[in-house]
């Protein structure tokens, strides 16, 4: 059985170290991910003009498989790369951790998604985001055999800003309802909610077992200021919430009951993909019959861990084996 099928976005991340004054002379939004085109990659990766970066095969649901598969975990992974360099970089990538793809994973002639990830000394990261070929992932990139054997099914919220990829994510969200397979969904980014909603709730149907997003976007979904309201939204759209909170911790939400778990101390250099891991640790947690209280606890950790260091996944198995155990032994 496959513990966690995963369907996203297979992009290539490149991250840069930069200051707030590069992203306003470049028009960058702050702490956001804004989608551009392969020109606009093309000028900011010249105005970038560093050698210094570290590149790592991403997208938000590829960090969360990966990080499940090395916590030990049973994956799948369905996306879309072109016959490219960077598009090979990502399929070895994620090979080379165990994660199993789609056949047809990189039949797509054009090129393979990338984003420049821009991270300033606040610790915040602001991306430029080309999807490529990603934009065209559709329902032939599903494999309903996996998935209806699988336990869970994890739909990054990021598909809603291309119309054959929302299709994709309805047709897999409705595969694995009928097969009796959980289903999750992360909303992945404030400006994905704000200009994307409408997909969205596609996406989401009738509702879904469980949801992870933070509390910005939270309350993108409920055009409010108040994270009360918000909950009150996503609980008509989800039986169960995850809802980070920074260096709060984050919250658990169940039957309207609502469950804080507190933050492990860190020092934050960089918050990309920490959201990313939260959701694999704490979904691996669930395969593992932890409590949701203790999974979102392998889930803070996790973040914790990875906020402290620079790029949006942790370097090796090693290092989410170790969180695993410091887990187990607390």
């Amino acid at each position: 059985m496959i513990d966690i099928y995963g369907l996203g976005n297979a992009i290539v991340d490149t991250e840069y170290r930069v200051s707030s004054d590069f992203l306003e002379a470049n028009e960058i939004k702050k702490g956001l991910m804004t989608l551009v085109d392969e020109d606009q990659i093309a000028t900011l990766a010249k105005a970038i003009n560093q050698t210094d970066s570290e590149k790592t095969s991403g997208g938000s649901a590829a960090n969360t498989i990966i990080t499940a598969q090395y916590l030990g975990a049973n994956t799948y992974y369905s996306c879309k790369v072109a016959r490219d360099e960077i598009g090979e970089f990502f399929i070895n990538d994620l090979k080379k951790a165990g994660i199993q793809l789609n056949q047809n994973t990189n039949s797509a002639s054009g090129r393979s998604g990338q984003c420049l990830v821009f991270v300033t000394e606040d610790a915040e990261r602001s991306m430029s985001t080309c999807l490529g070929v990603s934009d065209s992932l559709n329902s032939a990139d599903i494999n309903k055999n996996v998935l209806a054997r699988s336990r869970y099914l994890y739909i990054e919220g990021y598909l809603g800003s291309s119309e054959t990829a929302t299709d994709a994510a309805i047709e897999a969200r409705q595969t694995a309802e009928n097969a009796g397979v959980k289903t999750v969904v992360t909303l992945s980014d404030p400006s994905i909610v704000q200009i994307f909603y409408d997909n969205l709730e596609k996406i989401l149907g009738n509702g879904i077992d469980h949801l992870f997003c933070n509390e910005e976007e939270a309350l993108a979904w409920a055009k409010s200021d108040r994270l009360d309201i918000a909950i009150t939204e996503l609980k008509d759209v989800s039986k169960t919430l995850n809802i980070t909170l920074g260096e709060k911790g984050s919250m658990f939400v169940e039957n309207g009951t609502q469950h804080m778990i507190p933050a492990f101390p860190a020092t934050a250099v960089d918050t990309n993909g920490a959201g990313d891991i939260y959701a694999g640790a704490t979904i691996f947690g669930w395969c593992q019959k932890m409590d949701p209280i203790s999974a979102a606890r392998l889930g803070n950790r996790a973040a914790a861990t990875l906020v402290g260091k620079y790029g949006a996944r942790l370097k090796s198995r090693e290092e989410y084996q170790e969180i695993l155990t410091a887990h187990q032994l607390d």
